[in-house]
């Protein structure tokens, strides 16, 4: 049975979009038609219609045409990890215009409070903006559930001093931090289960390399604080009772064998440089 063809009119009709739309389409090879008359006039079949419906749902997800004609050519797996990162692209969208919301429920208090010039308030907004701004980065890391569940660690780990004062020392933080940190700990917890793997002992040489990464990454963390560095090890206690489906972080999860290699590794450390050392 022959397919039913449409012209550029009827196609686009049927379609929702204007025959314009159409021609621009097929000069930017996004799509084209499935034949031509004798007379070089396009026609369109029901599987362009197809191609279109996805078009233009690409297109209404925010899609550039090049990254939707790349995923037309690709497999499944390709769009699904490209909707993954669209759906994060977007996310972040929101977070800005959420902030920008911010800044003008800020602009109508101020301007509901007081008469004050528009130069003060505009500054005011400014600071409101980069206080936004400078932690929009967290939300590349971590979901809003995982920043709750954070918090929640930390209120009961930390005591009200404590938690100002880390407070004070993370307006600071940034993202090239978080990263250099990230790979730090990566490692060492990457080496744990190494160690623990090829039944290392905890005293041998490369035990105790790991014992002093460990030790000089919750150095740098605690600033040789010793309330911090008591918050800390409390915030691990209660982070490890956590079951695991609630951990923000569960590749940091150890395991018992590995729980206990770190311990002796940090106390026989500990011993041997005559220094206190803090253990998750």
């Amino acid at each position: 049975m022959d397919r039913k063809h449409y012209t550029t009119s009827q196609f686009a009709q049927k379609a929702a979009v204007t025959a314009r739309t159409l021609r621009f389409y097929n000069k930017v090879g996004l799509l084209s038609p499935s034949e031509y008359t004798e007379a070089g006039h396009r026609l369109y079949s029901d599987e362009d219609l197809w191609s279109l419906q996805q078009i233009l749902a690409l297109k209404f997800l925010g899609f550039s045409l090049e990254e939707i004609k790349v995923c037309l050519q690709k497999n499944p797996e390709h769009l699904q990890e490209t909707l993954v990162m669209q759906k994060a692209m977007l996310r972040e969208k929101r977070s800005q215009l959420d902030a920008v919301l911010r800044a003008i429920e800020k602009a109508e208090e101020l301007l509901k409070r007081n008469q004050r010039d528009w130069e003060s308030i505009l500054i005011d907004v400014i600071q409101v903006m980069h206080m936004e701004q400078d932690k929009a980065w967290v939300k590349k890391y971590l979901t809003e559930e995982q920043q709750q569940k954070l918090a929640e660690i930390s209120q009961k780990s930390y005591s009200p001093e404590t938690a100002q004062k880390l407070a004070v020392w993370e307006e600071n933080w940034t993202e090239e931090d978080q990263q250099r940190a990230s790979q730090q700990w990566d490692a060492v917890f990457a080496e744990l289960r190494r160690l623990v793997a090829e039944r290392k002992d905890p005293t041998s040489v490369e035990g105790q390399a790991l014992a002093k990464q460990h030790s000089e990454l919750i150095k740098q963390l605690t600033r040789g604080d010793a309330d911090v560095e008591a918050g800390v090890k409390q915030w691990w206690k209660n982070y490890e009772e956590l079951p695991l489906e609630e951990k923000p972080f569960p590749m940091y999860h150890s395991s018992k064998e590995e729980k206990a290699f770190l311990q002796k590794a940090l106390a026989h450390y500990k011993l041997s440089n005559g220094m206190q050392c803090s253990q998750n």
